[in-house]
Order: C-alpha cells, then sequence, then structure tokens
C-alpha cells in the first residue's frame, strides 16, 4: 500500500500586497499543479517565508518516514529502476550518501561548500548501475561548491542564453532574407563562444563555437557547467543524494507511478518544496572581498589582484558581468523534460532579489546594471595539456563536455571554502593555480615563473574573498 507523508506541509505563496491572505499553508497531495507552486510577484514578506521554508529544508534531516531512501530507484537523473534493491540505506559511491543537503554544503555555514570528505560520485554513463567503487573508470569524483550568490548566477546565464539565441536567430534571418550565409560572432557580456554560420537554407555551421553547447545554453552549475538551473541541480540532489524524489520528474506525469522507489511514501518532493529551496538558495547574499582584515594584508591583496589581472587570469576570471534585472522567475526558461518550466505552469514566481538586503550594496555600472562581481565568465575552457594536466585526467566525460573542459570556477568566497580543485583534492591555493594547463597556461607559467613575493601577493587577493557569516 502506498502511503501519503504524514505531518508534511508546503507552503503556497500568492502574488499581490502583504496580507494574512498572501502565505497559507496546505496540506500537499501527489498531484502535480499550479496550486502546489508560488505564482506571481512575490512580496517581500511572502518571499520571505518561503526561503525560511526553504532554509528549513536544506537543512533537514530526512528520515524514512519522509520517504528517505530510494530502495528501487537508481541515483540517476533520468528516472531508473534498479536491477535489485539497494543493500544500504546509505552509499558514498552511487549514494543516497547524505541526511541533510548541509550535511556536504557547510563551509563555511550553511548553503557553503565542502571539505573532502563530502566527495560525491557522479556515475555518467552508468545509469541503471549502483556502482561500487570510485575508480575514475566508473565514476567521476565531485568536490561541494559553495551556493552564495547562486541566484545571480542563474540569472545571468539566462541573459547569456537569450542573448546568444538573438544572435543566432537574428542570422537565420539575415541569411534568408539576404540569401546568403551570414556569419555572427557569439559574443554576450563580453564573454566570447566562438562564432555560427547561418545559411540560406536555415542551417547551421556550429562547428566554430567554443565554450557551450550547440544549443548555445549557458548551464552554470556544477564543476562542467551541465546543469542550467537551481531547480534541476535540487531535483537531482534530492534524488542521488537524499532518495527524496521530485514529484515533477518521479510522479506520474513521467513514470506513471506515485511512488517510483517503492519506498512506499508519495510526493516526497512536491513542485512546491523545490520551489523553496530555489527560492532559499537563489536568495543566498553574494561572497564579498573581506574589510576585516590587517593593513599589511590589505596591502597586499590590493598589490596581488593587479597582478592578478597583469598576468591575464582575468581573461577568464573575470571580476564582474553586468546583469540586467534581479527579478528571478521559478521555474525558470530553459529546463527541459523532468524539471518544471515557464512553459510548464501558467504563472511562475517572481522573486524580486533586489529587495534583499546585501544586493543594495551591489554596484552598477553607467547603463544600471548590477555589476555581478563572480570572478567568472560562465565559460567551459581546456583546463590541462600535455605537461599541465591534473586537472584533467577524467576518464570518460560528463553532459557531453569533453574530459579536458571545465566551466570556469567563480572565485568569489574562494577564501573561505577550501580545499582546491573539482575533487577537493587540493588543500593550497597554490597548488591548484600550478594545475591550470590549457587555456590557462600561459598566466599560470606568468605565476610559476614569478618571485616569492608576488605569489603571496596573489594568494592574499584570492583568500580576502570570502563568505560572509555573519
Amino acid at each position: 500500500m502506498t502511503l501519503m507523508k504524514p505531518l508534511t506541509f508546503a507552503l503556497v505563496v500568492f502574488a499581490g500586497t502583504a496580507s494574512a491572505q498572501d502565505v497559507v499553508w496546505a496540506e500537499k497531495t501527489p498531484a502535480l499543479g499550479q496550486a502546489d507552486l508560488p505564482v506571481g510577484v512575490l512580496s517581500p514578506e511572502a518571499l520571505m517565508q518561503l526561503r525560511a521554508l526553504g532554509e528549513d529544508l536544506f537543512a533537514a534531516t530526512f528520515t524514512p518516514l519522509d520517504g528517505a531512501g530510494r530502495p528501487r530507484s537508481t541515483q540517476a537523473g533520468l528516472p531508473t529502476k534498479t536491477k535489485r534493491p539497494l543493500k544500504n540505506d546509505f552509499a558514498r559511491t552511487s549514494g543516497p550518501d547524505a541526511g541533510a543537503c548541509g550535511s556536504c554544503h557547510n563551509l563555511p555555514i550553511l548553503g557553503g561548500a565542502g571539505d573532502f570528505v563530502t566527495n560525491v560520485f557522479a556515475s555518467e554513463g552508468f545509469a541503471n548501475h549502483d556502482f561500487e567503487t570510485t575508480d575514475g573508470e566508473f565514476s567521476l569524483e565531485r568536490g561541494t561548491n559553495h551556493l552564495f550568490g547562486a541566484g545571480l548566477i542563474e540569472l545571468l546565464a539566462r541573459e547569456m542564453t537569450e542573448d546568444l539565441h538573438r544572435l543566432r536567430d537574428d542570422a537565420i534571418s539575415a541569411a534568408r532574407d539576404m540569401n546568403a550565409p551570414q556569419t555572427v560572432v557569439l559574443e554576450t557580456k563580453g564573454v566570447g563562444f566562438g562564432m555560427i554560420t547561418a545559411l540560406p537554407d536555415g542551417l547551421l555551421d556550429l562547428s566554430k563555437i567554443e565554450g557551450v553547447d550547440a544549443d548555445l545554453v549557458i548551464r552554470p552549475f556544477t564543476q562542467k557547467g551541465v546543469v542550467p538551473s537551481l531547480r534541476q541541480f535540487a531535483v537531482n540532489a534530492m534524488n542521488q543524494h537524499h532518495g527524496m524524489q521530485a514529484s515533477e520528474r518521479f510522479g506520474t506525469r513521467w513514470t506513471g507511478e506515485s511512488d517510483f522507489d517503492e519506498d512506499g511514501y508519495s510526493a516526497e518532493m512536491s513542485a512546491g518544496d523545490i520551489s523553496a529551496l530555489v527560492a532559499w538558495q537563489a536568495g543566498l547574499p553574494v561572497p564579498t572581498q573581506a574589510r576585516d582584515l590587517p593593513q599589511d594584508w590589505i596591502d597586499a591583496a590590493t598589490r596581488g589582484k593587479d597582478t592578478f589581472a597583469e598576468m591575464g587570469c582575468v581573461s577568464c576570471h573575470r571580476p564582474a558581468l553586468p546583469l540586467r534585472s534581479l527579478a528571478f522567475a521559478d521555474p525558470g526558461p530553459f529546463d527541459t523534460a523532468g524539471t518544471l518550466s515557464t512553459h510548464d505552469v501558467e504563472t511562475p514566481a517572481i522573486y524580486d532579489l533586489a529587495g534583499l538586503e546585501w544586493a543594495a550594496e551591489l554596484p552598477r555600472d553607467d547603463q544600471g546594471r548590477v555589476l555581478v562581481p563572480l570572478w567568472g565568465d560562465l565559460k567551459r575552457h581546456e583546463i590541462s595539456d600535455g605537461e599541465v594536466d591534473a586537472l584533467g585526467n577524467e576518464l570518460f566525460g560528463q553532459g557531453f563536455v569533453d574530459r579536458t573542459q571545465f566551466i570556469t570556477a567563480e572565485l568569489w568566497g574562494v577564501g573561505s571554502t577550501a580545499p582546491y580543485g573539482h575533487r577537493n583534492d587540493m588543500p593550497a591555493l597554490d597548488q591548484v593555480i600550478r594545475a591550470h594547463g590549457g587555456d590557462a597556461r600561459a598566466a599560470r607559467d606568468a605565476y610559476v615563473n614569478s618571485d616569492q613575493t608576488t605569489q603571496l601577493d596573489i594568494i592574499a587577493f584570492l583568500k580576502s574573498l570570502r563568505i560572509e557569516t555573519q
């Protein structure tokens, strides 16, 4: 018999002016529908309550009474049945491997990164197999990234995707109207992604695209840049790490079952639950450059910041990217089947991040755009070569991305989130800088060949980029 979870509720938030009717509690049902989702522009009070629920879910330790565990479902993002029931409730390889999101995302505080001990394993290519080894032939080892500023990262990715799609569509129209091939440079927010050529018959030459998939969708999350949204990130993680299945992917719409993992509980994560998790993560403040440092550290960091730029590190680790709007729509526009998107709902929720306290301190350019100080470019790059390959020695790809390509790591918060590298296996910043090859080789060599004082200045600068803990 399939049971409903006891004493589990979702927050349903309605648009409009804040009042007692803005926020109501409604018992969750296994049916997926707009009634289980926040809708419209949320008032500050409603957003605060939704985010509070999301924080509770992020910090909560799930139990079997919540539906934790997945005896007949694998860790795969695509709903897949196991060939046999899992032997253990927890498994460090294929998962479930944690009781709570905060078990891994906790450095320096909830929502942060994780130490080497929290590494997870992505079983790319083995969706229907519960592997029992960490050998690189079977899994991709991944460190835990922090989530601070993640809402702005997703908003940047959406705007950049819209820009790239506009360039592509304009080229197609021009090729048709002029009856001649049209080549367009793919550049958005100062970041180049190669070029495409549109032919008069509507075909596209995509062979010169760089650092993004052929669909020109920027996917800013995970070290390989293969997840487009916090919503997809949450749905994936809930199943893999906790055995908590989201109804929007594992429910009757796509699987024909309300209890896909056959653990006796249905509707383990409603669409409203996922929305709350997204709202909390999207509203996490941005990391900043620490101000409460000794003067000698400040002086060294100032020199190091200038040298960081002079060495060419900012060609990938860009200090800031401009953002036109802080209105975060959820569900977003670029998710596909298995994760709710804007196209699946009548009215998405809008979280105005500009109303959050930390947003007021963000700098703006002369056009009024927010300058997001991410120290990244949301682009994939070759990170290894024949001589320097410590960051590119994986044995198979993830998400059809070349083995040696990784998305540029945003450096904001890097001073709070050791160890480093996509496997969290480099305790010191000096180590991970020296491990840069490929597209970063020239900048890496400039660092390696500089004197110790110069190197220490750069490390002082990087260590000043911190996540606030109060």
